[in-house]
């Protein structure tokens, strides 16, 4: 590896480190503002957003300091190709998107069968797979199904959360 590729790696990977750090600041900075009023066994609401922005903060600065004394030491070489597969992408976005967009409007338990097909087909193209015909399509929508209608109703039946559903039944 040239010296200038050495470089730029080392500032990369203390960029990673510094995104850390400066998403556990944000983190800590949200969660001085969730009330503390002691609770359930004596721990209030912001206990684990202050854990979870504390050992990230951690986190970054390990990663700050691992880049800048010589780089992250145990890296496997990156694998994959060597640019990003945008079209991929696109469908795993796309399908965040649209659950985010239409989970008022269709429920969650179909929101969540359209993102899961949409993110399976970006996963499968990035992999250099086909991304499959109308047939696949429907079984991932069936497999999204499958997985996203038990944990709709574990959520409103069982731990009483509610969430968007198509029926005022409650059980779409």
């Amino acid at each position: 590896m040239t010296a200038s590729a050495a470089a730029a790696m080392v500032r990369h990977q203390t960029w990673v480190g510094v995104g850390a750090f400066l998403t556990g600041g944000l983190m800590a900075y949200g969660a001085a503002f969730i009330s503390a009023d002691a609770g359930y066994a004596g721990i209030g609401p912001n206990a684990l957003p202050w854990l979870v922005a504390t050992v990230l903060m951690l986190c970054g600065l390990w990663l700050i300091w691992e880049a800048r004394s010589g780089g992250y030491r145990e890296m496997e070489l990156p694998s994959g190709a060597p640019e990003g597969d945008w079209r991929a992408a696109a469908f795993v976005i796309a399908g965040v998107v649209a659950n985010a967009a239409l989970i008022t409007v269709i429920g969650f338990i179909l929101a969540c069968s359209l993102c899961f097909a949409l993110a399976v087909r970006g996963l499968r193209m990035s992999e250099g797979k086909a991304g499959g015909g109308p047939r696949q399509s429907l079984l991932d929508g069936l497999t999204g199904l499958i997985i996203a209608a038990p944990v709709f109703w574990l959520f409103t039946k069982v731990l009483a959360i509610n969430l968007p559903g198509l029926t005022t039944s409650g059980w779409l």
